[in-house]
């Protein structure tokens, strides 16, 4: 949690000001957060006050510049006297408190009815623990700030809803040997990701494979690959070492993105080869 320029606690995230839609939803927010106080006859420094935090904060969120936390949105309710009507604008904000390539790919894969997915650097999102992502995002270069590595945590967390969807869609995982014994953020926090893994390798809808590090013949030395399958029959698909690195939807692209990935799960591990290497690899850890 950063701290705003007058020592007190923050109270909220940047805006991205390449996100159209979220820079114009904040600014709407922030004409009408300025207009209730007005209207209350409060200046924006006792305002501040009131609610636990720095004019320039609120000038900040007024202004559409700043992402207010659901707290904040919750103090100003009280403090305006406003029956709920600023609490409830926290339904758009958690539509724009993540970051715009994050809330696409949540929308892609909220939609999907498939996943599968190549992984060679490190265990895939949607598998993360908290602790792991968090020690993740510590080793990027250039250095993520405290704010911007909690907002990147958040919206991943928030991905892993998709485990709560009823029809559960289709998970298909294949993980790089090497990402499961990396011991991001030590080795407690590795132990609890393995954890997780196993986990989810289990439900019914999740087929998990491990590539090992000692295969001869690997489809998947280009890079990662992702393809996401939809309800109506279309899908999208990406992969590093494909098309640029582009999102694809061409029919003939995907089948390319397909064929290596139907390869790919026929070189790794069974499923239940797989689980027991993970199981392996927790009682070694």
């Amino acid at each position: 949690m950063s701290v705003d320029n007058d020592g007190t606690e923050d109270a909220g995230w940047d805006v991205d000001p390449d996100d159209e839609q979220g820079v114009a939803v904040l600014a709407a927010l922030g004409r009408q957060l300025k207009a209730w106080r007005e209207e209350a006859g409060i200046r924006a420094g006792d305002f501040g006050t009131e609610i636990g935090y720095g004019e320039d904060l609120v000038r900040k969120v007024e202004g559409g510049k700043r992402i207010p936390r659901p707290e904040y949105l919750d103090r100003a309710d009280e403090a305006l006297r406003a029956g709920g009507k600023i609490a409830a604008m926290k339904a758009d904000m958690e539509q724009v408190r993540y970051p715009k390539k994050v809330r696409d790919l949540a929308k892609l894969e909220g939609r999907a009815v498939e996943i599968s997915t190549y992984n060679n650097h490190n265990v895939h999102g949607l598998l993360q623990t908290p602790e792991y992502t968090r020690a993740l995002f510590r080793t990027w270069r250039p250095v993520y700030t405290p704010d911007e590595t909690e907002r990147m945590l958040a919206a991943r967390m928030a991905r892993q809803s998709i485990f709560d969807r009823s029809p559960a869609p289709t998970l298909s995982f294949v993980q790089e040997a090497v990402t499961l014994a990396r011991p991001i953020g030590g080795t407690m926090v590795l132990r609890r990701q393995l954890e997780r893994v196993l986990e989810v390798a289990q439900l019914p809808n999740v087929e998990f494979q491990v590539m090992p590090t000692d295969v001869e013949e690997h489809a998947g030395m280009a890079g990662r690959i992702q393809v996401l399958k939809f309800e109506d029959g279309t899908a999208v698909g990406r992969s590093d070492g494909a098309f640029y690195g582009r999102p694809v939807s061409d029919p003939k692209q995907l089948r390319i993105l397909e064929l290596r990935y139907g390869i790919i799960r026929a070189q790794a591990l069974t499923p239940r080869k797989s689980l027991a290497f993970v199981e392996e690899l927790l009682g070694e850890t």
